[in-house]
Parts: C-alpha cells; sequence; structure tokens
C-alpha cells in the first residue's frame, strides 16, 4: 500500500479537504477526491524524503478539538480587544519563542496553529528553525504568552511526534 499511498496521512487530509471544499459527498465529488488524493501525494513524494511518525493518533485528534476550541475563544477575546479597549492601551509585542521539535512537520504545525489563533502570528522561523518569531496582538506579558505556547501546543506536539 505505501507504493500507491506513499503519504497515507497527506492522501487522507486531501481526501477530506476535497469533499469539504466540493460541499458534497457525491459520487462525483468521491471519486475527484480519490484522484487527488492519490495522484498528489504519488507526484510529491520525492519532495518529502522523510515521513513524520506519529506516536499517538488520537493525541492528534485531540490537539485538534483543542485548536479549534482555541480558535473560537481568540476571536472573542480578538473582538472584545478591538471593539472595547481603547488603542492606547493594546500592547502588541514580538515574541521569540524556543522549539524544539523532532520534525518539520510538527514545526509547521505549531507555526500554523499560532497563525490560525487569532490575535498571533507566526512571522518567521530561525535559520535552524529552533525559534519562531511571532507577533501578538495583545501581549501584557509576553514572557507568559511564549510560556503558554510551549506548554499549550508544542509540549503536545512532541508527545504526538517522535
Amino acid at each position: 500500500m505505501r507504493g500507491i499511498f506513499p503519504h497515507p496521512m497527506l492522501t487522507t487530509a486531501l481526501f477530506l479537504a476535497w469533499l469539504l471544499l466540493a460541499g458534497s459527498v457525491a459520487l462525483n465529488s468521491i471519486v475527484m477526491a480519490l484522484i487527488l488524493a492519490t495522484l498528489i501525494p504519488l507526484a510529491t513524494q520525492a519532495y518529502w524524503p522523510g515521513r513524520p511518525q506519529i506516536r499517538h493518533p488520537l493525541r492528534l485528534v485531540s490537539y485538534i478539538a483543542l485548536v479549534i476550541y482555541d480558535v473560537i475563544i481568540a476571536n472573542i477575546q480578538v473582538a472584545r480587544i478591538i471593539l472595547f479597549m481603547p488603542a492606547e492601551r493594546i500592547q502588541s509585542a514580538w515574541i521569540c519563542v524556543p522549539v524544539d521539535l523532532p520534525c518539520p512537520e510538527a514545526l509547521a504545525l505549531l507555526a500554523g496553529t499560532i497563525t490560525l489563533t487569532p490575535g498571533t502570528l507566526t512571522a518567521e522561523f530561525s535559520a535552524d528553525n529552533k525559534a519562531l518569531l511571532i507577533h501578538a496582538l495583545h501581549a501584557p506579558d509576553p514572557d507568559a504568552t511564549r510560556d503558554e505556547i510551549k506548554s499549550r501546543y508544542e509540549a503536545r506536539l512532541q508527545r504526538i511526534f517522535r
């Protein structure tokens, strides 16, 4: 099966993404999703020399649920900041977050999580991929924000990936 599906997780993600984009589970959508989910990983496998080793797939599901929850809460917090906080009280900050993740996919997932969460944005990776530069809309205590990212997201990603 590895010959046909060199990256099963990518195949699954592409399949589900296509069905979500199509907004239908009709036969033609399923066939197109299957074609794309098969051909794209085959065409790009040369660019993926290593595969991330996911130690605990159920923890990945839990992580995704956590991120969805955090995105909802962050939307409410950002709306409150923008609508009710005087501009002079908003304390934007650039925060350097040191990271120690086992693979580039985990690092990309962390950066994507930060960017998806309203009020924060991953601006840059360090050359050695050992730090992320984050911009926070409102971070009165940048150290606490850094520590929250490390404990809430990075620690979970370290347990998910080998």
